[in-house]
């Protein structure tokens, strides 16, 4: 299991949001562009082209950048799966420096991806620009090409299978132990009930949803004994579960479970759709 810092709110919204930021501009429904340099807005990573070879994008990867002084800029983003952050400097119409910030290290299915765009999106970069495309390209020729193309709808709260796949508490995140991967997951149904894996003993309880609180009552379970990795998970879950009130965001594929109280939070990927 991986751990790594977090900035406190900028990477936090990145890995719960910036997966599934919505496709804008300055101000409109398409990205836009700063009068005589550089460009604004959120934006789809279609592809990286490496060395010729075309990689296509996980749906989560993402780049947005918002304006500051003059031709600085601040750049937020998702390379698949970690968050990022970088300062950005419009250098003429045509091209662009960038400076990495912060970023995630969480293990990822996709790293040969995240680590060629992490690779690419640095230093000095030609930007290519029309009204739905941009594409950015490095000195050696390495492109990332980027569409202003709608994100995918989020998926349903209820009537979704989510699979828990990190954990936060307070400035630090981790992908769940190694050996638990994939066990833990849970189904919302509209009967007010929730059911599922804590990672090793199954569970049902009561939950209610309420605007964007969900409160799960008392667990039922089953009895094995849980030891490694799918015991620290399960303990987790069911501390968080049994904590009261949850703050709960769906962005995309992805559904963040935080705790009011305390702000230990999951993150769960939709895995498929429950009749």
């Amino acid at each position: 299991m991986r751990t790594l810092p977090l900035l406190p709110a900028a990477l936090v919204a990145v890995l719960a949001l910036s997966a599934t930021a919505t496709a804008c501009g300055d101000g409109g429904g398409t990205p836009g562009t700063r009068p005589g340099r550089g460009f604004s807005g959120s934006w789809s990573v279609e592809s990286l082209t490496v060395d010729g070879k075309v990689l296509p994008a996980p749906a989560a990867a993402r780049l947005s950048v918002e304006p500051g002084k003059g031709h600085e800029a601040e750049a937020t983003g998702n390379y698949g799966c970690n968050g990022f952050t970088a300062a950005v400097v419009f250098d003429s119409a045509a091209t662009m420096t960038v400076s990495p910030g912060a970023h995630t290290d969480m293990a990822c299915p996709d790293l040969p991806f995240e680590t060629a765009f992490a690779k690419l999106f640095r230093g000095s970069l030609t930007v290519e620009r029309s009204l739905e495309k941009i594409t950015l390209k490095a000195p050696d020729g390495n492109v990332i090409a980027l569409s202003s193309k709608p994100p995918a709808p989020a998926a349903p709260l209820l009537a979704t299978q989510w699979t828990v796949d990190s954990l936060i508490k307070g400035e630090t995140a981790s992908s769940v132990p190694a050996d638990a991967e994939g066990r833990a997951r849970f189904t919302l149904a509209a009967d007010g009930t929730v059911s599922g894996s804590l990672g090793c003993n199954r569970f049902n309880a009561p939950a209610a949803v309420e605007g964007n609180r969900l409160t799960v009552g008392p667990l039922t379970t089953t009895r094995m004994a849980c030891e490694g990795g799918p015991g620290e998970l399960e303990r987790t879950l069911t501390a968080l579960f049994g904590s009261g009130p949850l703050d709960w965001k769906v962005q995309g594929d992805t559904l963040t479970l935080t705790a009011t109280a305390s702000g230990t939070a999951i993150t769960a990927k939709a895995a498929s759709a429950v009749e």
